[in-house]
C-alpha cells in the first residue's frame, strides 16, 4: 500500500525549532521578536514554545 499524497506533515508547534528557515520566520512573527531575540530565548530556556513565550513575556 502507498503513502498518502493528501496527508500532510503535522507540525510539533510546541517546540520551535531554530534549524528550519519557515519556523524561524513563524516564530519571530508570532511572538513579535527579532531572529537573535528568539535565538537568546532558546538557548535560555531550550526549544519549548511555552516556556520562550514565557522568557520573552509574551
Amino acid at each position: 500500500m502507498s503513502a498518502s499524497l493528501t496527508k500532510r506533515d503535522q507540525r510539533d508547534r510546541s517546540k520551535i525549532n531554530m534549524h528550519e528557515d519557515f519556523e524561524v520566520k513563524y516564530w519571530t512573527k508570532a511572538l513579535g521578536v527579532s531572529k537573535d531575540e528568539l535565538q537568546k530565548a532558546v538557548d535560555k530556556v531550550g526549544n519549548s514554545a511555552a516556556a520562550v513565550r514565557k522568557q520573552l513575556a509574551v
